[in-house]
């Protein structure tokens, strides 16, 4: 396991920076593994007991949180005028560097994968390595064969090249289970739109083979546990 600074793996908790950790540990109040360290460059791991001020602290050089998003919010660290996922998330949890891995729509709901992981995200929306996205979507129009044969052979989508080919499951004649392999803006949306049909509600219930926690209300999120992110990076996707 790398080992890393004292100081910079705490500080990466969210809770203080580096210079109030070089402080308390000249002040004494900090102990590795039962004894006090007096530098803050000592190197530790995520496996070593870490004690501040007599509370041990859950070391995690990474976060990642499933949020079941509402409408209205924004997918983005930071935005102007509206909240965004990020906003959302409890003071527990909060931490430096947490952003959307990938994005839905303001008006799009459910599963948001928020992370401090820049290259766990990378490695999930690619375009050579992009995990199943599925969604469940509510259309204005009757489904019908011909849609879902059109999806199974791509759809070209104005000013930019043929959409990869995506399985549309019809559920009733106005709701449809769509899984992408790919992250077009708007796509879904559009994709429809070229077969004559607008989306009235659009949900993401799974990313890889992982379901969205049902028992997340919305706006609520929680941690990812390691085989979930496994679930989360399987580019098999749900089992039928």
């Amino acid at each position: 396991m790398k080992e890393e600074r004292l100081d910079k793996l705490l500080a990466a908790q969210g809770t203080w920076s580096r210079r109030e950790i070089k402080d308390f540990v000249r002040r004494g109040a900090v102990t590795v593994n039962g004894k006090n360290v007096r530098t803050a460059d000592v190197k530790i791991t995520t496996d070593d007991e870490v004690i501040v001020f007599g509370k041990r602290i859950a070391l995690k050089k990474h976060l990642y949180l499933m949020m079941n998003k509402p409408m209205g919010v924004v997918s983005a660290s930071r935005g102007d005028d509206c909240p965004t996922v990020v906003d959302l998330v409890p003071a527990e949890l909060k931490r430096k560097g947490l952003f959307p891995a990938g994005r839905l729509d303001k008006d799009t709901t459910g599963f948001v994968l928020i992370t401090d992981d820049g290259a766990f995200a990378h490695d999930i929306l690619s375009p050579k390595r992009h995990i199943p996205k599925t969604y469940i979507a509510t259309l204005d129009g009757v489904l019908t064969q011909q849609v879902a044969d059109a999806f199974a052979g791509g759809i070209p989508l104005k000013n930019e090249d043929k959409c990869l080919p995506a399985q549309l499951t019809i559920l009733d004649d106005h709701t449809a289970q769509v899984v992408l392999h790919e992250g077009m803006y708007h796509q879904i949306k559009r994709m429809f739109a070229a077969c004559g049909l607008h989306v009235e509600k659009l949900h993401r219930i799974a990313m890889g083979a992982m379901l969205l926690d049902e028992t997340l209300a919305e706006g609520q999120c929680r941690e990812l546990t390691a085989q979930e992110l496994e679930l989360v990076q399987n580019r098999d996707g749900l089992k039928e």
